[in-house]
This record gives structure tokens, C-alpha cells and sequence, in this order.
């Protein structure tokens, strides 16, 4: 039947065309102003990053997952020639196959427990091709994932964890969350190192002028929380939240009086900046 041939031809040409597309999906660009710097798959991050198998409690998938992965640090120096501590210096855009952003700090990305996911182990044990669907919407992970081994970095929340991960890029959360910039502040003051509490330890979750986390309330419109909570209340709040309600939000013990100050010093210059996009006009 020369129909069923050309049928079983033109299968196999998609198919080489799937797989095709597949492969060259399967690179981590890495970026800089905009400009694409390096890319490197699958194979390249093998022989350069110490891949190892290792297993950990997903919140995603809600159950214990292995994966062969790379230290995430070591992805960074691999893809931007720089030492940890010019790494640590970066904001980073994490850009996903399916058009998802996540802002993250440099500090944040160089914290040992970083790893970058490059396979599901247990479907390669298998022989399995891919990876398991993930999250409620069961969708497909690759290329790549990142996750975080330690258990107090279990929470999306504070912890990027994006995965179909195809570009990790030095950009500026200013430029993504522009209304969260305290512009009217010298830039050496405490406000502006307010900021940068902010961006590493509460963007995640909230919100300023719109723009940041939606799991917490927005703290600067329609009223800022300097404007309805007394400064101590509002950093003790912070340090320890469960000594005021029952709440998912996590303490920070770590953060000293001087920057609960700063972050205060943040809030403080913000209420004068305010965006209300979400006010009826």
C-alpha cells in the first residue's frame, strides 16, 4: 500500500523533527545584558560540573525524588567565568521553556544546597525516557530543574525551585519589579540596604506597588505597614510571626536589629512612593 508507506515516512520525518527540537531545547543559555554568553547541555555540564545522583523531599512532586544533578554554584562558574563571590554579587532572571520568570539574588543561588537537576534518576533507572509530570498541572519538567537539598530550603516560597529552566540570566529585579525601587534614597543609605533585605528575603512572598510575591499581603498599598503598625510590632513580627499568630510565614532569627532597622528604613521610603495597581480608577 504505497499510502501506508508514505504515511510510516512521514511518521518517522516528524518524529526526527520532535526529537530534533527535543535535543536543542535540552541547552542552559546563560545571559548577560541581554546577550547570550555560553550554553552548555546536557553533556557539557557533566564533564565539567561533578554530576551525582542524589535524592531529596520535593514540594512540587510531594514525595522523595532522586536526580542526577550538578552543584548549582558550580553551573554559575561554569556558565559566567566568575569566583562565588562575583556570583553572589549578580541579581539573576531564571527563565523558563514556557515563558515563567523567577528574580533571584546571587546570594541566594550560591548557598550551598543548590543543585541543578538535569535528569529524573529513577525514570533513567528504569529506562524510562523524561522525567515524571510535575506539579498539579502534571506537566513536563525538562530540561532543567533546580532544586535545593537542605531541608530548611524545602519553601518555593523563599527558594526559587523553576523548572523547564532554559536560560539563567544576570539581569536586575529592579527592572522586573521597577515599583519596588526606593529611587528617592541615597543610594548608600539604610533604605536602599533595606531594599536589598527585601529582594533577598521577602519579594518572594510580597509585595510592593504590585509587584513581587502573592502569597503574603501587599505591604505598601493601599496603606503601607508602617502606617498601621508600630516598628517595633512590625520587626518583631518579622523576626518571629508565630509568637503573634499561627502563619506559614517563616521566622527570621538571622536577621539582625540593625537590618530590621534597615528594612523599616525601606518601608519608610516606600510609602511615599506609592502605585496602586490595583485601585479602581
Amino acid at each position: 500500500m504505497p499510502w501506508f508507506r508514505a504515511l510510516v515516512v512521514a511518521v518517522v520525518a516528524l518524529a526526527s523533527v520532535v526529537e530534533h527540537a527535543l535535543a536543542d531545547d535540552a541547552v542552559l543559555e546563560f545571559a548577560r545584558e541581554g546577550q547570550v554568553v555560553a550554553r552548555l547541555d546536557r553533556k557539557a555540564l557533566e564533564r565539567g560540573c561533578g554530576v551525582a545522583t542524589i535524592s531529596l523531599d520535593d514540594p512540587y512532586y510531594g514525595r522523595r525524588m532522586s536526580y542526577v544533578a550538578c552543584p548549582l554554584l558550580k553551573v554559575l562558574e561554569m556558565g559566567f567565568g566568575e569566583t562565588p563571590q562575583q556570583l553572589a554579587a549578580h541579581d539573576y532572571l531564571l527563565r523558563a521553556r514556557d515563558g515563567y520568570v523567577k528574580p533571584a539574588t546571587g546570594t541566594r543561588l550560591v548557598e550551598p544546597g543548590g543543585q541543578l537537576a538535569l535528569a529524573d534518576a529513577e525514570r533513567e533507572r528504569s529506562g524510562l525516557a523524561g522525567w515524571a509530570p510535575i506539579d498539579r498541572k502534571q506537566i513536563d519538567p525538562a530540561p532543567f530543574y533546580v532544586v535545593w537539598t537542605k531541608p530548611e530550603q524545602q519553601d518555593t516560597n523563599l527558594y526559587p525551585w523553576p523548572y523547564q529552566l532554559v536560560r539563567i540570566e544576570i539581569g536586575s529585579i529592579a527592572a522586573e519589579y521597577p515599583d519596588i525601587v526606593p529611587r528617592t534614597a541615597a543610594k548608600d543609605s539604610a533604605a536602599w540596604r533595606g531594599y536589598d533585605i527585601f529582594k533577598t528575603e521577602c519579594v518572594a512572598c510580597h509585595a510592593i506597588n504590585g509587584q513581587g510575591g502573592k502569597v503574603g499581603p501587599d505591604l505598601n498599598v493601599p496603606q503601607s505597614i508602617v502606617e498601621y503598625r508600630p516598628e517595633e510590632q512590625i520587626k518583631a513580627y518579622v523576626r518571629d510571626p508565630e509568637t503573634f499568630r499561627h502563619t506559614s510565614m517563616p521566622a527570621h532569627q538571622h536577621l539582625t536589629p540593625a537590618q530590621l532597622d534597615e528594612l523599616i528604613a525601606y518601608f519608610r521610603v516606600m510609602s511615599t512612593l506609592k502605585h496602586d495597581p490595583g485601585r479602581l480608577r
